[in-house]
């Protein structure tokens, strides 16, 4: 049976990382992430093809012009990230529910492309204050860092009534269990 996808969007410091990482510790749901292609070089013991297919900037924009992308973004010059069309629908035949973690952008023209075989999750801080508290008390961030990460919050939560579900973290475990709901629904469909 072929698989399903769950896109997953958030502004920065809302959980969604740990959302995510919390739903895929449950196999009965048959979750495998999307692996996404960039033109930055490997990581450590990154390996092509497991965390990431890694292309050059000119692979990567011979793929954009051949519209192999369900989504891509370039975040700096040359600096490429996206989601091939063909490796997505190879993941859903071998009946794996594909799970993105993707920027607003991305997670509607993913939703658009697939249509009712998607669903797309939203998840939204209960403030931007609390967002901020969030974010401050990482302490990983520089302040200028900080007020540009809730600068692009304001906006990505604009996104919010585009997505099919929105779950508001305000409490971590609730919203997991939220978000478990939802999936298991829509995979159960």
């Amino acid at each position: 049976m072929k698989g399903k996808l769950i896109i997953f969007s958030a502004p920065s410091g809302t959980g969604k990382s740990t959302i995510i990482n919390w739903l895929m510790q449950h196999k009965e749901l048959h979750l495998a992430f999307s692996i996404s292609c960039t033109s930055r070089a490997p990581r450590g013991t990154e390996r092509n093809g497991v965390e990431y297919f890694f292309l050059s900037p000119d692979e990567f924009r011979q793929r954009i012009a051949n519209n192999e992308f369900l989504e891509y973004e370039e975040v700096y010059k040359d600096r490429f990230y996206g989601t091939l069309k063909q490796q997505v629908e190879n993941q859903l035949e071998k009946g794996e529910n594909v799970v993105f973690d993707v920027d607003v952008k991305g997670g509607c023209n993913i939703k658009q492309y697939f249509g009712d075989r998607a669903l797309s999750l939203f998840i939204q801080p209960p403030s931007i204050d609390e967002l901020r508290h969030r974010l401050t008390s990482r302490g990983t961030d520089a302040p200028e860092v900080i007020e540009d990460r809730l600068d692009r919050a304001a906006f990505e939560l604009t996104f919010a009534p585009k997505f099919d579900r929105v779950v508001v973290n305000d409490n971590l475990e609730k919203a997991e269990q939220e978000a478990l709901s939802i999936v298991r629904r829509f995979i159960g469909q």
